[in-house]
């Protein structure tokens, strides 16, 4: 049995390196399931995802700006998923972190108190912060919207700057978040890194049309290692969370894979997005 209460006694840090988003999401579920029944520690997925769009309860389809054939050619996924906001992009040079945290009792419509759910969401933030921090960028939160931001006289230093874009913030970190009916977080951050920043033109990224995308590899002379970003990510989220040990662990163990039959990891995603569907959860079609 393991200790929930915060401050966490301990936190197990996954490493699952690259991995499909499916799969991803199939881990989270069966993680979160063990953490509920109090089996497993508190869990922190530190991972890349292949190029993937991810629609949340908040996205429209129209926010999705490449056609289907466009989509194939790069070899991009497109998934509806069940966590907070709008279509965000994960792809290889982001660090996407999923905590899975028991945060409290939810109410009879599954849901965490208001200001529970939010706070949480700003801890997250604090962490993106600390660890951007590290690396000598200034980053912060802009009231009224989630997520980690440049602000505009930083960004307007960077080579890919618009003058159109230089009066705002750019966006480096986005977060979506989903409280389970037990209580444990799913889905959690992406943090730009060193990513292929055009795939963002094929989305309104988060809705916000308006708002610029900017990545750690934009703002330094040389970009740092996934590895150096994940340890100071890592050492925040510690503090952030008042964390007092932390076990380590690299790569999905087999006990944890999904089944090679009937799994979404060996299905083919339906772009529900290109027929205006809208499902609470990601629907497929499983070959074979």
């Amino acid at each position: 049995m393991y200790n929930q209460s915060v401050p966490y006694e301990i936190l197990r840090v996954l490493d699952a390196g690259l991995i499909e988003y499916a799969q991803a999401w199939e881990l989270q579920e069966k993680l979160a399931a063990q953490i509920a029944r109090e089996e497993a520690p508190p869990t922190l997925l530190l991972l890349e995802h292949p190029h993937v769009y991810t629609f949340g309860r908040r996205g429209q389809a129209e926010h999705l700006l490449w056609d289907e054939a466009e989509l194939q050619r790069r070899g991009i996924q497109v998934f509806w998923v069940d966590r907070g906001g709008d279509v965000t992009y994960h792809g290889p040079g982001q660090l996407v972190g999923y905590p899975l945290l028991p945060l409290g009792t939810v109410d009879a419509q599954a849901r965490l108190p208001q200001a529970d759910y939010v706070g949480y969401v700003r801890k997250l933030e604090q962490v993106l912060i600390r660890a951007l921090d590290c690396f000598g960028i200034a980053a912060g939160q802009v009231p009224g919207l989630t997520g980690v931001w440049v602000p505009a006289e930083v960004w307007s230093r960077c080579p890919r700057s618009r003058p159109q874009d230089r009066q705002r913030p750019a966006k480096i970190a986005a977060i979506g978040v989903k409280v389970d009916v037990n209580g444990i977080s799913r889905h959690g951050f992406a943090l730009n890194v060193a990513p292929q920043m055009e795939y963002w033109q094929g989305i309104v990224a988060c809705g916000l049309a308006e708002y610029p995308v900017v990545s750690m590899a934009d703002l330094l002379p040389s970009s740092p290692s996934m590895d150096e970003v994940k340890a100071q990510v890592i050492r925040a989220f510690q503090g952030v969370f008042e964390v007092k040990s932390l076990e380590m662990a690299s790569g999905v163990p087999w006990q944890l894979l999904p089944h090679p039959r009937g799994s979404p990891a060996n299905g083919e995603p339906i772009h529900e997005g290109a027929t205006g569907g809208k499902p609470q959860m990601a629907r497929w079609k499983v070959s074979g």
